[in-house]
């Protein structure tokens, strides 16, 4: 609200001059920061909060009914610790230099060269596998690579037994000591 303040000094410059009237103004601002808080408060309730997105992951139901896969179209990546990925393709290997060994960049170049020799590249089927040494860094990073490389069929499983003497046979190529 404004309010005229009327009393003040009426001072007069001469005989029979007078001078007009000053007249202080005073506005007062309550009632506008009333309303400034009323459109924060407003804002604030009808904006929608950023939601968090999550890649939808599938799990299976643990039975002992397994799926035979064509080896000629599976893929298997072991992540090992040290940002070490070892792959093979069809069944498992026999010894440790049937492994071979890539990078979470390289990741990427050997699913789409799996992906070209296949006829139908939906068919690919990528085993994940991550060693207990692994980060789990390393597992999203590969995760993602199967989203950008559009790999419709993976499965995430424990590294059986096996596999794990293969990559530790790498790892230490003298041996336990």
């Amino acid at each position: 609200m404004a309010e005229i303040n009327l009393s003040g000094n009426h001072s007069q410059k001469g005989p029979g001059v007078q001078k007009g009237k000053k007249l202080s103004t005073r506005v007062d601002l309550t009632p506008m920061v009333d309303l400034g808080f009323l459109l924060i408060t407003f804002f604030i309730f009808t904006t929608t909060m950023s939601q968090a997105t999550a890649m939808k992951l599938t799990m299976s139901k643990d039975t002992t009914d397994s799926t035979l896969l064509p080896a000629s179209t599976s893929l298997t990546f072991l992540l090992a610790k040290n940002n070490t990925v070892y792959y093979y393709q069809g069944m498992l290997p026999v010894n440790a230099s049937q492994l071979r060994s890539t990078s979470f960049t390289g990741m990427r170049d050997v699913i789409i060269e799996n992906q070209k020799r296949l006829i139908h590249p939906r068919d690919l089927m990528v085993v994940i596998k991550p060693e207990r040494e692994s980060v789990y860094k390393n597992t999203v990073d590969a995760l993602d690579e199967m989203t950008i490389n559009g790999v419709s069929r993976y499965a995430m499983v424990d590294i059986s037994e096996a596999e794990s003497k293969l990559v530790g046979a790498i790892a230490n190529p003298a041996g336990p000591r």
